[in-house]
């Protein structure tokens, strides 16, 4: 598949969301709400799941599955309370001792008026600094799109994972299309030369590992659980000086040269 034919299938109506990861990998799931400022954004959504007897904390970006869903959680763009929110849970899944696990799925973080005076650009930043340092094992899948700082404010994690179709990029190829060629028809070489694919990432080692999809992804589902629970029982070995360094450590080697 070309890049483009994997960004439509990122896109594509009917893709599971993350609900149906939540519900297929866990045994149970308990949602949180509210960011102890503002308000409750459905965009994001999270809470406390179990996993083989064990807590985790959970925060997943939900597109919503039908129309009245998907306006309701604004199409999985986030307002600033969303990511305020997102690193409450962590925040307390932290001073409990709780591994994270992030899913991710958005066009980008919103950009409307409201969430401009609401402080969006502090609010992902917040993020991507809490993450950072989080004293708590943090796993993030990309299960669909990556846009930019929206997707980016719940990736700081230990290993980031995609999606066999998912895509991760700093920017929209329409918007890199504008951009570069003057010409938002040319996406497909935009999505092309930004590197957007899983395939793309796992060669430059920003994502850990690409899970394939299959039919229905039932086998998906099983696979990512699984995985949960090694990838978590090793992070959780880890003490917490180790396991901020490493995770730093990660970030640090992203975007080196390569011969």
């Amino acid at each position: 598949m070309t890049a483009y034919e994997r960004l439509c299938a990122a896109r594509a109506k009917g893709r599971p969301t993350a609900r149906a990861y939540i519900d297929h990998v866990f045994d149970s799931f308990f949602e949180l709400h509210g960011d102890r400022l503002f308000g409750d954004d459905l965009a994001v959504r999270g809470g406390i799941a179990e996993l083989d007897g064990k807590s985790i904390t959970v925060v997943s970006i939900e597109k919503g599955e039908d129309t009245k869903e998907k306006i309701a959680r604004n199409f999985g763009s986030p307002n600033p309370e969303g990511y305020r929110k997102a690193l409450r849970l962590m925040k307390q899944a932290e001073k409990f001792h709780r591994p994270v696990f992030c899913l991710v799925d958005t066009a980008g973080a919103y950009c409307g008026l409201g969430a401009e005076e609401r402080g969006q650009g502090s609010a992902i930043a917040q993020n991507l600094m809490g993450m950072m340092g989080l004293k708590t094992p943090i796993v993030s899948l990309l299960i669909g799109e990556g846009g930019s700082g929206g997707a980016l404010a719940l990736a700081v994690a230990d290993e980031v994972w995609m999606m066999e179709n998912a895509v991760y990029s700093v920017i929209s190829p329409e918007g890199a299309a504008s951009i570069l060629y003057k010409d938002a028809g040319q996406v497909e070489r935009a999505a092309e030369e930004l590197r957007i694919t899983a395939q793309d990432l796992l060669r430059f080692q920003v994502v850990e590992r690409v899970i394939p999809e299959g039919e229905g992804f039932e086998a998906a589902y099983a696979q990512i659980r699984a995985l949960l629970q090694q990838t978590m029982a090793r992070l959780c070995a880890m003490d917490d000086e180790t396991l901020t360094r490493v995770r730093y450590e990660r970030f640090r080697k992203i975007g080196g040269l390569m011969e």
